[in-house]
Protein backbone atom coordinates (compact mmCIF):
# COMPACT_ATOMS: atom_id res chain seq x y z
CA UNK A 1 0.00 0.00 0.00
CA UNK A 2 1.62 3.56 -1.40
CA UNK A 3 2.16 5.99 1.00
CA UNK A 4 -0.49 8.18 -0.48
CA UNK A 5 -3.26 5.71 0.02
CA UNK A 6 -2.19 5.46 3.73
CA UNK A 7 -2.57 9.00 4.15
CA UNK A 8 -5.89 9.31 2.32
CA UNK A 9 -7.02 6.18 4.91
CA UNK A 10 -5.60 8.07 8.31
CA UNK A 11 -7.97 11.35 7.08
CA UNK A 12 -10.79 9.22 6.41
CA UNK A 13 -11.02 7.88 9.57
CA UNK A 14 -12.20 10.57 11.92
CA UNK A 15 -14.74 11.64 9.33
CA UNK A 16 -16.22 7.64 9.60
CA UNK A 17 -15.74 8.10 13.28
CA UNK A 18 -18.09 11.12 13.21
CA UNK A 19 -20.58 9.96 11.33
CA UNK A 20 -20.67 6.32 13.27
CA UNK A 21 -21.93 9.03 15.79
CA UNK A 22 -24.09 10.42 14.09
CA UNK A 23 -26.00 7.73 13.27
CA UNK A 24 -26.03 6.30 16.09
CA UNK A 25 -27.79 9.67 17.62
CA UNK A 26 -30.12 9.65 14.78
CA UNK A 27 -31.06 5.63 15.75
CA UNK A 28 -31.43 6.52 19.45
CA UNK A 29 -34.10 9.49 18.43
CA UNK A 30 -35.92 6.81 16.07
CA UNK A 31 -36.10 4.36 18.68
CA UNK A 32 -37.45 7.29 21.10
CA UNK A 33 -39.68 8.46 18.84
CA UNK A 34 -41.97 5.36 17.95
CA UNK A 35 -41.60 4.29 22.00
CA UNK A 36 -38.79 1.73 21.65
CA UNK A 37 -36.85 3.62 24.46
CA UNK A 38 -38.89 5.29 27.31
CA UNK A 39 -38.26 9.20 27.04
CA UNK A 40 -38.59 9.37 30.59
CA UNK A 41 -35.45 7.61 31.33
CA UNK A 42 -33.59 8.29 27.77
CA UNK A 43 -34.40 12.14 26.72
CA UNK A 44 -33.74 12.49 22.75
CA UNK A 45 -30.75 13.68 21.51
CA UNK A 46 -32.09 16.67 19.56
CA UNK A 47 -33.20 17.99 23.45
CA UNK A 48 -30.05 17.26 24.96
CA UNK A 49 -28.05 18.95 22.35
CA UNK A 50 -30.75 21.67 22.50
CA UNK A 51 -29.94 21.73 26.38
CA UNK A 52 -26.16 22.37 26.09
CA UNK A 53 -26.39 26.34 25.78
CA UNK A 54 -28.85 26.26 28.78
CA UNK A 55 -26.35 24.51 30.55
CA UNK A 56 -23.51 26.27 30.00
CA UNK A 57 -25.26 29.87 30.51
CA UNK A 58 -27.10 29.24 33.53
CA UNK A 59 -25.02 26.19 35.87
CA UNK A 60 -21.83 28.18 35.83
CA UNK A 61 -20.15 24.98 33.84
CA UNK A 62 -16.82 27.08 32.83
CA UNK A 63 -16.35 28.10 36.86
CA UNK A 64 -17.38 23.66 37.43
CA UNK A 65 -15.02 23.13 34.66
CA UNK A 66 -12.15 25.10 36.34
CA UNK A 67 -12.62 23.66 39.58
CA UNK A 68 -12.47 19.94 38.47
CA UNK A 69 -9.39 20.74 36.44
CA UNK A 70 -7.46 22.24 39.32
CA UNK A 71 -8.16 19.08 41.25
CA UNK A 72 -6.99 16.59 38.51
CA UNK A 73 -3.86 18.56 37.86
CA UNK A 74 -3.42 18.97 41.76
CA UNK A 75 -3.75 15.27 41.68
CA UNK A 76 -1.57 14.69 38.68
CA UNK A 77 1.47 16.49 39.90
CA UNK A 78 1.19 14.74 43.60
CA UNK A 79 0.89 11.20 41.90
CA UNK A 80 3.50 11.94 39.40
CA UNK A 81 6.26 13.29 41.86
CA UNK A 82 5.32 10.66 44.30
CA UNK A 83 4.75 7.64 42.20
CA UNK A 84 7.70 8.10 39.75
CA UNK A 85 9.57 8.19 43.35
CA UNK A 86 8.45 5.39 44.63
CA UNK A 87 9.00 3.45 41.68
CA UNK A 88 12.14 4.23 42.08
CA UNK A 89 12.76 3.45 45.04
CA UNK A 90 11.17 0.04 44.91
CA UNK A 91 13.50 0.13 42.14
CA UNK A 92 16.72 0.55 44.29
CA UNK A 93 16.22 -1.31 47.13
CA UNK A 94 14.72 -4.98 46.23
CA UNK A 95 13.97 -5.73 49.39
CA UNK A 96 11.20 -2.79 49.63
CA UNK A 97 9.97 -4.25 46.00
CA UNK A 98 9.53 -8.10 46.94
CA UNK A 99 7.73 -6.57 50.10
CA UNK A 100 5.38 -4.43 48.68
CA UNK A 101 4.79 -4.57 44.80
CA UNK A 102 1.96 -6.87 45.04
CA UNK A 103 0.38 -4.59 47.76
CA UNK A 104 0.70 -1.95 45.15
CA UNK A 105 -0.81 -3.81 42.69
CA UNK A 106 -3.86 -5.20 45.38
CA UNK A 107 -4.15 -1.82 45.34
CA UNK A 108 -4.93 -0.69 41.96
CA UNK A 109 -7.97 -2.85 41.90
CA UNK A 110 -9.15 -1.91 45.48
CA UNK A 111 -12.37 0.06 45.59
CA UNK A 112 -10.90 3.08 47.06
CA UNK A 113 -14.27 4.78 46.73
CA UNK A 114 -15.05 3.23 50.09
CA UNK A 115 -12.52 5.23 51.42
CA UNK A 116 -14.50 8.38 51.55
CA UNK A 117 -15.23 8.51 55.11
CA UNK A 118 -11.75 7.95 56.50
CA UNK A 119 -10.58 10.78 53.85
CA UNK A 120 -13.73 13.50 54.94
CA UNK A 121 -12.22 12.87 58.45
CA UNK A 122 -8.73 13.67 58.02
CA UNK A 123 -9.67 16.75 55.31
CA UNK A 124 -13.25 17.54 56.22
CA UNK A 125 -15.90 18.06 53.28
CA UNK A 126 -13.75 19.97 50.79
CA UNK A 127 -11.72 19.68 47.71
CA UNK A 128 -8.73 18.17 49.44
CA UNK A 129 -10.51 14.96 49.88
CA UNK A 130 -11.54 14.76 46.37
CA UNK A 131 -8.24 15.65 45.45
CA UNK A 132 -6.80 13.00 47.76
CA UNK A 133 -9.04 10.14 46.59
CA UNK A 134 -7.91 11.13 42.78
CA UNK A 135 -4.66 10.83 44.18
CA UNK A 136 -4.68 7.74 45.72
CA UNK A 137 -6.61 5.87 43.05
CA UNK A 138 -4.02 7.15 40.38
CA UNK A 139 -0.90 6.11 42.09
CA UNK A 140 -0.48 2.25 41.62
CA UNK A 141 -0.18 2.54 37.76
CA UNK A 142 2.43 5.02 38.28
CA UNK A 143 4.75 3.41 40.81
CA UNK A 144 4.19 0.25 38.68
CA UNK A 145 4.93 0.94 34.99
CA UNK A 146 7.82 3.23 36.77
CA UNK A 147 9.29 0.15 37.78
CA UNK A 148 8.33 -2.25 35.15
CA UNK A 149 10.41 0.85 33.05
CA UNK A 150 13.39 0.75 34.90
CA UNK A 151 13.27 -3.20 35.37
CA UNK A 152 13.30 -4.01 31.71
CA UNK A 153 16.58 -1.62 30.47
CA UNK A 154 18.25 -2.94 28.39
CA UNK A 155 21.03 -5.21 29.64
CA UNK A 156 23.26 -3.91 26.90
CA UNK A 157 22.80 -0.10 28.08
CA UNK A 158 23.87 -0.76 31.05
CA UNK A 159 26.94 -2.45 30.49
CA UNK A 160 27.94 0.24 28.20
CA UNK A 161 27.68 3.02 31.41
CA UNK A 162 29.74 0.38 33.20
CA UNK A 163 32.04 -0.20 30.08
CA UNK A 164 32.71 4.14 30.39
CA UNK A 165 32.94 3.56 34.37
CA UNK A 166 30.02 5.64 35.55
CA UNK A 167 28.86 6.03 39.12
CA UNK A 168 25.56 4.46 40.67
CA UNK A 169 23.82 8.13 39.69
CA UNK A 170 25.28 8.91 36.42
CA UNK A 171 24.00 5.25 35.43
CA UNK A 172 20.72 5.93 36.52
CA UNK A 173 20.54 9.59 35.38
CA UNK A 174 22.31 8.72 31.90
CA UNK A 175 20.69 5.47 31.05
CA UNK A 176 18.25 3.81 33.68
CA UNK A 177 15.62 6.70 33.67
CA UNK A 178 15.94 8.02 29.99
CA UNK A 179 15.46 4.43 28.96
CA UNK A 180 12.61 3.90 31.34
CA UNK A 181 11.09 7.07 29.93
CA UNK A 182 8.47 5.69 27.75
CA UNK A 183 6.79 3.47 30.24
CA UNK A 184 6.99 5.59 32.99
CA UNK A 185 4.82 8.36 30.12
CA UNK A 186 2.42 5.28 29.88
CA UNK A 187 1.72 4.82 33.62
CA UNK A 188 1.64 9.14 34.39
CA UNK A 189 -0.76 9.17 31.38
CA UNK A 190 -2.63 5.90 33.41
CA UNK A 191 -2.75 7.87 36.07
CA UNK A 192 -3.97 10.83 34.97
CA UNK A 193 -6.92 9.38 33.65
CA UNK A 194 -7.52 7.51 37.04
CA UNK A 195 -7.39 10.32 38.78
CA UNK A 196 -9.50 12.47 36.23
CA UNK A 197 -12.39 9.51 36.65
CA UNK A 198 -12.47 9.52 40.12
CA UNK A 199 -12.91 12.97 41.10
CA UNK A 200 -15.53 13.30 38.91
CA UNK A 201 -17.43 9.99 40.04
CA UNK A 202 -16.22 11.14 44.21
CA UNK A 203 -18.01 14.61 43.12
CA UNK A 204 -20.98 13.14 42.02
CA UNK A 205 -21.23 10.69 45.05
CA UNK A 206 -20.76 13.69 47.49
CA UNK A 207 -22.43 16.28 45.69
CA UNK A 208 -19.45 18.53 46.26
CA UNK A 209 -16.88 20.48 43.67
CA UNK A 210 -17.64 20.72 39.71
CA UNK A 211 -18.81 18.31 37.17
CA UNK A 212 -19.50 15.38 38.83
CA UNK A 213 -21.85 17.47 41.63
CA UNK A 214 -23.22 19.42 38.35
CA UNK A 215 -24.62 15.84 36.93
CA UNK A 216 -25.87 15.11 40.63
CA UNK A 217 -27.56 18.31 41.15
CA UNK A 218 -29.70 18.46 37.58
CA UNK A 219 -30.09 14.97 38.33
CA UNK A 220 -31.76 15.36 41.51
CA UNK A 221 -33.95 18.20 39.38
CA UNK A 222 -34.59 15.31 37.11
CA UNK A 223 -34.01 17.47 34.70
CA UNK A 224 -32.95 15.04 32.04
CA UNK A 225 -31.81 16.45 29.51
CA UNK A 226 -29.50 18.57 31.26
CA UNK A 227 -28.35 15.61 33.15
CA UNK A 228 -27.05 13.63 30.04
CA UNK A 229 -25.99 17.23 28.36
CA UNK A 230 -23.63 17.16 31.06
CA UNK A 231 -22.37 13.87 31.44
CA UNK A 232 -21.37 14.28 27.33
CA UNK A 233 -20.04 17.01 28.59
CA UNK A 234 -18.02 15.07 30.79
CA UNK A 235 -17.23 13.15 28.26
CA UNK A 236 -15.95 15.50 25.95
CA UNK A 237 -13.70 16.83 28.61
CA UNK A 238 -12.28 13.37 29.08
CA UNK A 239 -11.46 13.01 25.59
CA UNK A 240 -10.29 15.85 25.06
CA UNK A 241 -7.90 15.52 27.94
CA UNK A 242 -7.25 11.84 26.71
CA UNK A 243 -6.09 13.71 23.18
CA UNK A 244 -3.48 16.23 25.22
CA UNK A 245 -2.14 14.19 26.88
CA UNK A 246 -1.16 11.90 23.56
CA UNK A 247 0.75 15.45 22.26
CA UNK A 248 2.12 16.16 25.17
CA UNK A 249 3.65 12.93 25.83
CA UNK A 250 4.82 13.38 22.26
CA UNK A 251 6.31 16.46 22.76
CA UNK A 252 8.53 15.40 25.53
CA UNK A 253 9.50 12.44 23.67
CA UNK A 254 10.76 14.05 20.26
CA UNK A 255 13.24 11.56 20.01
CA UNK A 256 11.37 8.54 19.23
Amino acid sequence: MTAMALNRRYSLAPLVGLLSLVIFFVLIELLIRIGVVNRFIVPPPSEIIASFSRVILEEDILHRFVLTATECLTAGVMLTIFGVAGGVLMHRFRLLQQACETWVAAMASAPTVLMYPLFLVIFGRSAWTIIMMGFVAALPPVILKTLEGLSSTRRVLINVGRSFNLTPSQQFWKILFPAAMPTIFVGIRLGLIFALINIVGVEFLINFGGLGALINELAERYDLAGTYASICFVILVSVLFFMSLEKAERWLRPFE
